[in-house]
């Protein structure tokens, strides 16, 4: 798997990514509430969630976005704050004690270093979760590998690309039908590589004028995507940039 460079807790690249904001945001609650209480079934409860869904301003899934479909706010209603409690229970960076979420000493090590926290968590979240159990569906995971995916969107979005362009290069034309269709693959895509990245902050989102289609979703790299990798194809990738 491709190595991440390390990151200064400085760097302002660190503000493009949401999963280092949520976690650093959730550490800052723990510190002053000594806990995130939890539900019977281990979730984190409510006035949790409604707190995060406010802070986080988490692309996609900001506050006005959970409110429009919802009167109240479980955590399964809030899907990012969901994978990241799992993400840290994984991590051995919190636990359940007594009622409550909290942190483990690997958890309280980061605490303020949000440099830190992105190249002990994205990497974990990014190589060693299984997005394709995050589908509405029972999916199996895209073929490909992240070597692949990374050095070609490493050239493909330097300027930006529509997933309908992104899901040609890597696999081809769609199926053709006398009737529109749900491109399952472009719905994988976008699961599996494309979302993980955007949530990471790699990636940056820009709906296009039907916001819920994928394929006209315009997807580019972000200055935490320069600053955290270094490519077989960075050549590449910049001579596309000057022409």
């Amino acid at each position: 798997m491709i190595a991440f460079r390390e990151i200064d807790d400085a760097d302002p690249a660190l503000t493009f990514s949401p999963l280092v904001r949520g976690i650093e945001k959730t550490f800052v609650w723990i510190g002053e509430h000594g806990g995130i209480p939890l539900t019977s079934s281990k979730a984190f409860e409510r006035v949790l969630v409604h707190w995060a869904a406010a802070e986080f301003d988490w692309p996609g899934h900001t506050e006005a976005d959970l409110f429009a479909v919802n009167k109240v706010l479980n955590e399964w209603d809030f899907p990012p704050l969901e994978i990241l409690h799992g993400l840290m229970i994984a991590m051995k960076l919190g636990r359940h004690y007594k009622g409550a979420f909290r942190l483990t000493k690997a958890g309280q090590a980061l605490v303020g270093h949000p440099g830190r926290i992105f190249g002990t968590v994205v990497p974990f979240f990014l190589y060693r979760i299984n997005h394709a159990s995050l589908s509405r569906f029972d999916e199996t995971p895209i073929l490909g590998n992240w070597d692949v995916f990374l050095n070609v969107l490493n050239v493909e979005t330097e300027d930006g690309a529509t997933g309908g362009h992104l899901r040609r290069v890597l696999f081809g034309e769609p199926e053709a039908g006398p009737l529109p269709r749900y491109d399952d693959v472009m719905g994988q895509l976008y699961i599996q590589v494309l979302r993980p990245l955007c949530w990471a902050g790699l990636l940056q989102q820009e709906h296009g004028a039907a916001g819920y289609r994928f394929e006209e979703a315009v997807f580019m790299k972000t200055p935490l995507w320069r600053a955290a990798l270094r490519l077989e194809t960075d050549g590449v990738a910049r001579g596309a940039a000057r022409f």
